[in-house]
């Protein structure tokens, strides 16, 4: 049986410890594809650990791919070998996944998520996090200390890619929570995502073709769009984009979310991951953007490992953005761009301006150095886990029970609900909205509706309050109960 020694853990919880042992072995070959994990029982009990402990560090591995389960046989080492890590490193294969979807050609616009509206009593369909929950009196604290501190620099024209305080404490964090190796000259800060996607494609180049999700979050879409650049829709299946679709268009520039893609809450699992990377290794001219805009939320488990953090080949754009963590209002956000592409956007970027002012970037170095943003995030986690849990309790206990089935909870502040019901999306809005409730279905985030899923509603539960739950969830049983 499998042996590990628990004695050098360091910082690391006994499941992490685990985690990275057995993941250790799986990338380095000593356990090999479909290999039989021992049970957690007896795993436990040779280890002098508790199940509970194997148990997480199982799940941990399962959620990034490195093993999978069969129902009443166990787990199981997956095979990573044919896409694993020498793919990263110097990649000319393609491994060609068997499926019979094609590249969506069609222009057809589906009817898309509307903006939130005031007239609705409950919204399901927004996905900001609770303004009721921000630390107004440590930012307010803080204001008032880099006020006093700073008078000199706030009156100082920041660098292009924000002051090197944020920046090295943007650094450490991600090093401290995702486990990131990443220069403090490598982070570019700008007021929002939408901006930083636009200083990408002058950087990258008009003459390029970006590729995003299908389905997918469409404003990202519209924003390349907008910019005058040929963006495609690619397909995705049970563990993301599609690599016979990615690999039979022109596309240059790869946008999307590995480690929990909006709204379909899927993980893109390392071998697919490898895939990628692969794909992106074969061309000079391709990059890939990926997504991490809600990574802090994933409520079980250690958050799921950046793509960035296994690039050998320098081929991804890592974007995140506190807007999701602390506010929607605070529009900093930030991008971490291969070391080969500094000297290409100092020369030909290096004179805008940055657009966050210096009083909030330096608050914000104040908050994360201090450690108010660690505890921020875990405080946030719990409420959203209890949020949650609330929902899904109620849900559960009322008729709604026995018509849908609950998708991808585990991450994320949404979660997909399957209605077992007769009528199409645009009644189920449509009555929705009557009753004073908003929701979104999933179909309406697909670019190419013949693909497109029904009767499955992305139920976003940031923004709802406890006490009203029960009303919400009232209201929705009689939404998709009422043709049954």
């Amino acid at each position: 049986m499998l042996t590990y020694s628990f004695e050098n853990t360091g910082s690391d919880s006994l499941y992490e410890h685990l985690y990275k042992c057995i993941k250790e072995d799986i990338l380095s070959g000593r356990l090999l594809p479909d290999y039989k994990l021992p049970s957690k029982r007896s795993f436990a009990k040779n280890l002098g650990i508790s199940t509970i402990t194997v148990e997480n560090a199982y799940s941990q591995l399962m959620a990034e791919g490195y093993i999978y389960s069969m129902p009443k046989r166990g787990y199981y080492v997956a095979d990573i070998s044919a896409t694993g890590q020498s793919l990263a490193l110097n990649s000319t294969a393609d491994k060609q996944p068997h499926d019979n979807s094609s590249y969506p050609v069609s222009p057809n616009e589906a009817f898309s998520p509307a903006a939130a509206n005031d007239d609705c009593l409950i919204n399901f369909s927004t996905n900001h996090t609770s303004t009721a929950n921000f630390p107004f009196y440590t930012w307010a604290k803080l204001m008032k200390e880099v006020m006093s501190d700073k008078t000199n620099e706030l009156l100082t024209p920041s660098p292009a890619a924000g002051i090197i305080e944020l920046r090295s404490a943007i650094a450490k964090h991600l090093y401290d929570f995702r486990g990131m190796n990443v220069l403090p000259e490598q982070i570019i800060v700008g007021a929002g995502t939408e901006y930083l996607y636009g200083l990408l494609i002058q950087l990258l180049g008009r003459d390029k073709v970006f590729a995003v999700e299908d389905p997918g979050y469409s404003k990202i879409r519209q924003i390349y769009e907008s910019n005058n650049v040929e963006c495609l829709c690619i397909p995705l299946d049970n563990d993301g984009i599609l690599m016979r679709s990615l690999s039979e268009c022109n596309a240059d520039i790869l946008h999307l979310s590995p480690s929990h893609h909006y709204p379909t809450g899927i993980v893109t699992p390392i071998s697919r991951r490898y895939e990628i990377l692969g794909w992106a290794s074969k061309s000079d001219s391709r990059y890939i953007i990926e997504d991490d805009y809600d990574s802090e939320f994933r409520l079980l488990g250690k958050p799921i490992p950046s793509l960035q953090s296994i690039d050998v080949s320098d081929k991804v754009i890592y974007m995140n953005t506190f807007t999701k963590s602390l506010a929607p209002t605070i529009r900093i956000s930030y991008m971490i761009l291969p070391l080969p592409l500094m000297p290409r956007f100092n020369k030909q970027l290096g004179f805008y301006s940055c657009t966050v002012s210096n009083f909030e970037q330096y608050t914000l170095a104040r908050f994360i150095n201090e450690g108010h943003f660690e505890k921020h995030i875990n405080r946030m986690r719990i409420y959203y886990r209890n949020q949650r849990d609330l929902l899904i309790t109620a849900i559960k206990k009322s008729p709604l029970n026995s018509c849908v089935t609950i998708q991808e909870k585990d991450a994320g502040l949404h979660f997909l609900i399957k209605a077992n019901t007769s009528l199409t999306d645009e009644e189920l809005i449509e009555n929705a909205k009557k009753a004073g409730l908003k929701i979104t279905c999933l179909s309406q985030y697909y670019y190419n509706q013949s693909i497109a899923i029904h009767h499955t509603l992305v139920i976003n539960y940031s923004a709802l309050q406890p006490e009203t739950i029960p009303k919400a969830v009232k209201m929705l049983c009689q939404i998709l109960t009422s043709d049954v």
